[in-house]
């Protein structure tokens, strides 16, 4: 015979528990014996264990009392429905656990399901996480300013990264963006990102690389953030420039600068819309030079 603390070890509970037990009519409160003392038997202990497991898998105390009191078919049948709910519980679980994970990656938050894929879908590719830093950025406001033309540009998206030629343009883009703006690697990056950009158009059409179709002030937006997450943008940017390449939210063909009489570049200077602090503004600041739209630095969105 075992004493309540006893069963209530075996069995897994507290005696806190076992005593609620016995005041919901749950589990029968056994006789005292000649010392005042209450006695379990085995077929107790067992009750008690039924009980815990049911509680646990969250059936209402009300409804255990009535499967213990229930017939086999139709304890089993009830164990069954049982079965059923908690598979879809862990179900919808698994599902918040997932939401979860994104959050936590970044890319949930305020992104459409078939961006989080292209952003996966560019992770699993080996792009650096500088280029999809700044492409989950990107499609943050791009998403939030026009959510019904997501589908359509997710579509251009899937073409691009379904051809070897533009994953190798994103990778070298990944490299050039690792390096410092005076090291002299970054020229020979930029004319591998410009001989790149030359085949795609030339083997498509300029529309193929440059695919975003937003009124120039939200371009200056979108690149004053990529330049923020990706300060060797800018430099790179000057040097593409030079190549016959500019942008970074939207890519487009421009004139390369002029060449003096002795034969050297004459750079005209990368320039924004705003004030030396970069923050932008309706209006170019008086005085500024048009540079042919080179406030639209850009990577293929």
């Amino acid at each position: 015979m075992l004493t309540i603390g006893e069963l209530a070890s075996y069995a897994g509970v507290t005696v806190r528990a076992v005593r609620h037990y016995h005041a919901k009519g749950l589990l029968p409160e056994p006789e005292r014996d000649r010392h005042g003392y209450r006695r379990y038997d085995a077929a107790a202990a067992v009750e008690l264990i039924r009980i815990r497991t049911l509680a646990e898998a969250g059936v209402p105390l009300a409804r255990v009392r009535e499967l213990l009191r229930a017939g086999e078919e139709e304890f089993a049948a009830a164990l069954a429905d049982i079965d059923r709910r908690l598979r879809a519980e862990i179900r919808r679980q698994q599902r918040h656990r997932a939401r979860i994970a994104r959050l936590a990656a970044g890319d949930g938050l305020a992104l459409p399901p078939e961006v989080v894929g292209y952003l996966d879908r560019l992770r699993a590719l080996g792009v650096d996480d500088h280029i999809v830093q700044a492409e989950r950025d990107g499609w943050i406001l791009l998403a939030a300013h026009s959510p019904g033309r997501v589908p359509e540009w997710m579509a251009r998206k899937r073409e691009q990264l379904d051809d070897p030629d533009f994953v190798g343009f994103f990778r070298n883009l990944g490299q050039a963006l690792t390096r410092s703006a005076d090291d002299p690697r970054l020229e020979e990056l930029a004319d591998e990102l410009a001989a790149c950009l030359t085949r795609l158009t030339g083997e498509r059409d300029e529309g193929y690389v440059d695919d975003l179709d937003v009124e120039p002030q939200f371009v200056r937006l979108m690149d004053a953030l990529a330049f923020d997450a990706v300060p060797p943008a800018r430099r790179l940017i000057e040097l593409l420039r030079r190549r016959g390449w500019t942008g970074w939210s939207r890519l487009e063909r421009v004139d390369p600068p002029s060449w003096s009489p002795a034969g050297s570049a004459v750079e005209e200077p990368l320039q924004l819309s705003g004030d030396e602090t970069g923050v932008l503004l309706d209006e170019p600041v008086p005085g500024a030079r048009d540079v042919h739209r080179a406030d639209d630095p850009g990577q293929a969105r």
